[in-house]
């Protein structure tokens, strides 16, 4: 299907891309061939010879002229400065926003194309850095939502709307409105004034939407990100498949009297919401994990079930942004431990502990290692909601925590469950694994090549004997892979 450009390709065309408006001396390399996806939305191309090419605004399949904007090492990044030809696999963006917003970049694929692509990342991550064959990797499982799935979404404030080229050349009066949304891809000063995002349900629109026209109505400032000043600030929208929802308006200025009269509208305006809180962070950074969140209604939670378990989710909670899938994740890791309810299993990066306690039922004691204290004291408050004996959970940094001595006081374990950041795992937790020789270790990671890095290490004394891709984030590059390693005989 071909359809215009200025539809499908907002932001990565050279009039309208931020990093295009600085002046630079053109490099164009012709008849390129997109034959995969990558990182932040880039797609990737070589040419005769071999060398890489990152570029934003094609799919799999174009054929493009690209306009190179970075020489490194063995490849470039740049943008499409022209179409050959468009690939069969693009499809109609479902969003008004796309192009302009960052957060759904491959919405122009079609989503079985994208699996397919995402399934090629883990293969080539596991054959090329790991050293393994590809006949262990299983077909990846999609997400049944690809719309409306993620849980969570936090929305700025700006006195500066993003622009594109078009409306800065147009005849419009009314462009230097403030903005409530996301950030331009490339920008922090500048938002994107979003009419309706497709990623949560709908009532988050109604909600983000409500209080533009409330700012409006009472004529209430929008926070300045470079000066620092202002009234509206971010809000943090939360919600579970279980129907409850939880609001955290974060404000810049502590104006008590307005804020409680748009506490009470709101709930008035939406009864359905479970929790309401309020902050006021007048400090330069946006995260409010040191800040005092006021409850003005609620419990000051809201709860989420996954099989079994029931969760409490406060404010300041990590919890997986697409509940649905997070239970195909956590069955597969169940799956993969195969535990038969006499083991010891350790779970390292546990974060709020929901793999650890979703193990408690097929193990003999489970004990979970986190460095966020707010995680680990939702893991116990957690453990005693669902009425779970058997596990237990520490704070600290695992690489510190994690020692040969750790058995000597929680057992030797039979089992671990490892799901570190994207950087991986640090050497030190690599090595204390092959010191403590597991007969099975399950590592569940957000970034393959990571994962295949440590894969590697491990496999001096472990065989990797099944990975299984899960898409936890449609229309991103984002992909979970699990592992199952197996001592050695």
């Amino acid at each position: 299907m071909i359809y215009k450009l200025s539809t499908i390709l907002r932001y990565s065309t050279l009039s309208s891309h931020p990093m295009a408006r600085r002046k630079r001396t053109k490099k164009i390399v012709k008849n390129l061939k997109v034959h995969g996806i990558a990182d932040k939305g880039m797609a990737v191309a070589r040419d005769e010879e071999g060398l890489v090419y990152f570029v934003k605004g094609a799919v799999p399949g174009d054929e493009i002229d690209m306009l190179v904007l970075r020489k490194k090492k063995g490849f470039q990044t740049g943008i499409v400065n022209d179409f050959i030809s468009y690939s069969s696999k693009r499809i109609v963006p479902v969003c008004e926003h796309f192009g302009l917003c960052g957060g759904c970049k491959w919405q122009n694929l079609s989503y079985p194309d994208q699996l397919h692509f995402k399934q090629e990342n883990v293969n080539a991550a596991i054959t090329r850095i790991a050293k393994l064959n590809d006949d262990i990797i299983e077909p990846i499982i999609g997400s049944k939502l690809t719309t409306f799935y993620r849980n969570k979404l936090e929305y700025s404030f700006s006195t500066k709307r993003w622009l594109t080229d078009e409306q800065i050349h147009s005849d419009a009066t009314d462009l230097q409105k403030p903005a409530l949304g996301f950030h331009a891809p490339g920008t922090f000063d500048k938002i994107i004034d979003v009419n309706k995002c497709h990623l949560q349900d709908d009532k988050s629109n109604k909600i983000r939407n409500w209080f533009r026209a409330y700012a409006n109505e009472k004529n209430l400032s929008y926070y300045d990100i470079k000066g620092h000043n202002g009234f509206f600030r971010n809000l943090i929208v939360r919600n579970t498949t279980l129907g409850e929802w939880m609001i955290n308006i974060v404000l810049g200025e502590n104006q008590k009297e307005e804020i409680l009269a748009i506490c009470k509208k709101l709930i008035v305006d939406f009864p359905f919401i479970t929790t309401l809180f309020y902050t006021v962070n007048k400090k330069v950074n946006d995260t409010i994990l040191d800040q005092d969140v006021i409850c003005y209604h609620g419990p000051g939670f809201i709860k989420e079930k996954l099989g079994d378990l029931t969760f409490k989710i406060g404010p300041k909670s990590f919890f997986q942004t697409n509940s649905t899938q997070a239970k195909v994740l956590y069955d597969n890791v169940v799956s993969f431990a195969n535990l038969k309810g006499t083991e010891n299993v350790y779970d390292l990066y546990t974060g709020t502990g929901s793999i650890a306690l979703y193990l408690a039922a097929h193990c003999k004691k489970v004990v979970g290692i986190e460095s966020v204290k707010e995680a680990i004291n939702d893991a116990h408050y957690n453990k005693e909601l669902n009425g779970i004996t058997n596990a237990d959970f520490l704070v600290g940094d695992v690489k510190d925590v994690l020692t040969p001595t750790f058995k000597d006081k929680y057992g030797h374990p039979d089992v671990i469950v490892t799901d570190p950041p994207r950087a991986g795992m640090h050497k030190d937790v690599v090595e204390t694994l092959l010191e403590l020789k597991a007969k099975k270790i399950v590592y569940v990671s957000c970034n393959p090549a990571t994962q295949a890095r440590d894969l590697l290490l491990l496999s001096a004394l472990y065989d990797v004997t099944r990975i299984q891709p899960v898409d936890m984030f449609p229309h991103t590059s984002h992909i979970e892979s699990i592992a199952l390693l197996e001592l050695q005989a």
